[in-house]
């Protein structure tokens, strides 16, 4: 029985709004239709009926928001979870950011298009928090237990002692010894031996306190009016001198298997348009450097852009992230970076391209460096030793461009905390000429900028010091090695060259590559009985697509089904395709009577049944709309005709 509509108010840091929702609803569905109101990312908040906090109304599928007392008209008050920040999942309207891949002397980002292009970040790092409420990734937590002390073995010509004895020469060196990782070749300390090299003093780390730069004046200074009429010492931000960061985050990004990449680059190797995807795998511990952190990438998902031969224009607002957040997080990966080409050919007949970044060029542009800090404070890194809870991030950028061999590779980069500072207090902006150039702002009436210095040594070796305007991009990056392993890991299928085709990848305008339920049709058909649904549903792209159908929705019931392939379970994935749901789909797809076009994921396809038809006009067998011209599959519903 449906219950009446009621309005209910809802209180917050960000202002008070409405909603309708009926009386019958569960208060897990109140949580949802809050953090859509407030366009927040996950639903990491409370409710109460009261400002004191003492009457809970809980997120739960069993309690009905007339149960829990809610009438029409109720005032709620929302309260973030401690320790979490509630970030924006999209702008108001449909934003494009513009990064080019190919940066040129013609290139259009200009400073107005970049500021527009990226909406303004949240103050993630301004308040502050307790440090027991802090949840630390895994990977760190279990960092957290080790020492890193680096085993030697006993060196025959200068140990004297005994096997249980040591000396200067045989005993463990800590993990941020210098001489150990020059000869190892590893260029930045893993943030873990950075943080030993802190605490490695007589206090211990007592008083070591990581605290992100700020280049923004402090709110709340009274003493005289707001700028541009009044500043002082307590408000105003300091000069800042940038410095090549020691340390990174995260110290390696793998791709599971040459596949992924692969699947990726099919789409510029059919078109020769440059793209751009969000990379999902794990953090995990990276055993070649003492206390690393390694990225393990297991999935590409591709959001919705617009592409061309020189770069390209993702959005912010793709309505369908939330859902593929949702399923990652099922399966136990999460966003752990971004992955963009710029690729141009030289010879076509030997598949090389050109070089086009370098020591003589750039590694990576102001724009794309701009970039890359925004989705760094996107995601920020929890730590314990921060006042306000988190400090840098994890978040790597990889690029796809050609070596100086001329082939094909990739380069991963992060940029310093102290870009992803000047990024999100608006300080930093490209240049219009020099992409491997920034720039500064200056101080305006409505913003104060702060000087930003950095060091280079000039002609006679001498330590100059410069205003950043404008400003080498390199003094912003840090590296990060890329590669996949000698033997190939597998969260998802990867199909042997003839055994199948793989489904379809999201969001690629070209034919051959679309997404639909002919393509889902083919998909399915090609396999035989004795494949087991496990083997068919283990692909990220055809869970997204199926959780997304308009026809029949799957989303609120494919947890199941994500359990069963984050533990490999046969069994629970078969049970689910004998789904009252599933068999819906499987009905549908054998009542349309065709196995479609299936792609073979560098731009071909193999044919298969087409219906034609010579009438103007025609009426889908299933939803009855009526459809122009000699289309194959409805407008509407996408079903073959």
């Amino acid at each position: 029985m449906v219950g009446k509509s009621i309005t209910l108010r809802v209180q917050a840091r960000e202002g008070t709004k409405r909603l309708q929702i009926t009386s019958s609803s569960d208060t897990k569905t109140l949580y949802e239709k809050i953090r859509e109101t407030y366009g927040y990312s996950c639903c990491a908040f409370t409710l109460h009926k009261d400002k004191s906090k003492s009457q809970l109304v809980s997120s739960s599928k069993s309690k009905t928001i007339g149960q829990v007392g809610l009438n029409h008209g109720d005032l709620l008050f929302l309260t973030p979870e401690d320790g979490m920040t509630l970030l924006p999942t999209n702008t108001t309207e449909p934003e494009a950011m513009d990064d080019s891949s190919h940066q040129s002397t013609e290139q259009t980002n200009n400073h107005s298009n970049n500021e527009s292009a990226l909406p303004d970040l949240p103050l993630v790092t301004q308040k502050k928090t307790s440090q027991v409420n802090i949840r630390e990734d895994d990977v760190d937590i279990e960092l957290n237990t080790k020492d890193g002390m680096i085993p030697r073995k006993k060196d025959p010509r200068s140990c004297h002692h005994g096997e249980n004895a040591g000396c200067v020469y045989c005993c463990p060196l800590p993990p941020y010894d210098e001489a150990y990782l020059k000869e190892h070749k590893i260029k930045h300390l893993s943030f873990h031996s950075y943080m030993r090299k802190l605490t490695s003093g007589v206090d211990k780390g007592k008083f070591v306190a990581l605290e992100d730069l700020s280049v923004r004046i402090k709110e709340g200074c009274t003493t005289h009016p707001p700028w541009p009429k009044g500043i002082c010492s307590k408000c105003q931000p300091s000069a800042v001198t940038l410095n090549h960061q020691v340390y990174r985050h995260v110290d390696s990004v793998m791709f599971e298997n040459s596949n992924i990449v692969e699947r990726f680059l099919s789409y510029w190797r059919s078109s020769g348009y440059q793209r751009m995807g969000l990379l999902y795998g794990n953090y995990e511990e990276h055993g070649d450097v003492p206390l690393g952190i390694r990225a393990r990438v297991a999935a590409i998902y591709e959001p919705r852009q617009d592409n061309d031969r020189d770069g390209f224009n993702f959005y912010l607002n793709d309505e369908k992230l939330a859902i593929v957040n949702e399923i990652a997080l099922g399966l136990g990966l999460r966003c752990v970076g971004w992955i963009f080409t710029d690729l141009i050919p030289e010879d076509v007949s030997k598949g090389t391209v050109k070089h086009i970044r370098g020591i003589h060029s750039f590694f990576l542009s102001a724009q794309e460096c701009i970039t890359a800090a925004y989705f760094q404070s996107l995601n920020p890194n929890p730590s314990k030793h921060s006042p306000t809870g988190y400090f840098g991030s994890k978040f790597a950028t990889v690029i796809v461009t050609g070596d100086d061999k001329n082939q094909v590779h990739m380069e991963g980069y992060q940029v310093s905390n102290q870009c992803m500072a000047l990024v999100r207090d608006r300080c930093l902006v490209p240049t219009k000429d020099a992409p491997e150039l920034g720039y500064v702002k200056e101080s305006s009436n409505e913003q104060y900028v702060p000087d930003v210095f950095y060091k280079h040594k000039d002609e006679y070796g001498n330590d100059v010091t410069k205003i950043a305007r404008p400003l080498p991009v390199e003094y912003l990056l840090v590296d990060v090695p890329v590669s996949t392993p000698k033997t190939p890991q597998t969260t998802f299928t990867v199909f042997a060259n003839e055994e199948a085709k793989p489904f379809p990848v999201e969001n690629r305008p070209i034919a051959g590559h679309l997404q639909d339920f002919n393509s889902l049709a083919a998909y399915l058909n090609q396999f035989d009985e004795k494949t087991s649904f496990l083997k068919k549903a283990c692909d990220l792209h055809f869970l997204v697509f199926i959780a997304t159908m308009e026809i029949v929705h799957l989303r609120e019931y494919i947890g199941p089904l994500l359990e069963a392939i984050r533990t490999g379970d046969e069994g629970k994935a078969n049970d689910w395709a004998k789904s009252e749901h599933w068999a819906t789909v499987e009905q549908l797809i054998a009542a349309s009577g065709s196995s479609g076009v299936m792609t073979d994921g560098a731009g071909g396809s193999t044919h298969a049944q087409n219906i034609s038809s010579n009438q103007a006009s025609w009426t889908c067998a299933h939803c009855t709309y009526h459809n122009m011209g000699n289309s194959t599959s409805c407008e509407v519903c996408q079903l073959p005709r």
